[in-house]
């Protein structure tokens, strides 16, 4: 986990997203792109995460810049996701793990002496020609939207 770097290109990607469409990295050419990856749909800190980033999405696209929240749950967990919360942000799936691993985001984990595989907490801004202006490892939640709206601004 955490091959990606400030200035190296950004990973393409093409995700179906929850209601709907697919989300790419060429669509969002000419914005700043935020993308946030959680472990798990409707678990107590992913769903702040995602309500706080959605909160905020008025903000961060008068700053020019797009959201995506992205993790490994099916679509349909994430519409259900979506539609439990009223999130704005828009919320892909990425089942195939191809994107998740292209990011460095998806690997090894443990809890509570249990290891398995899953999604480390990530936020990527990525500007406007593609590449990767900075990214968030380990993310806590408490704060943390402030802080990428902030960098989201500055850059």
């Amino acid at each position: 986990m955490g091959t990606l770097v400030a200035g190296s290109p950004a990973p393409d990607f093409s995700l179906p997203l929850a209601g709907g469409g697919t989300a790419s990295l060429a669509s969002y050419r000419g914005r700043k792109l935020v993308i946030f990856f959680y472990p798990k749909a409707d678990t107590p800190g992913c769903t702040r995460e995602a309500i706080e980033f959605s909160a905020a999405k008025a903000d961060f696209s008068a700053a020019g810049t797009d959201l995506l929240g992205v993790s490994h749950d099916p679509v349909k967990k994430q519409e259900k996701f979506v539609a439990k919360h009223e999130l704005t942000a828009p919320i892909a799936s990425d089942e195939t793990l191809d994107m998740l691993q292209a990011y460095g985001v998806w690997g090894g984990k443990s809890l509570y002496g249990r290891f398995f595989m899953g999604i480390e907490r990530t936020t990527v801004l990525i500007d406007k020609d593609g590449i990767v202006s900075r990214v968030w490892s380990k993310v806590r939640v408490p704060g943390h939207v402030a802080e990428v709206l902030a960098a989201a601004k500055a850059s």
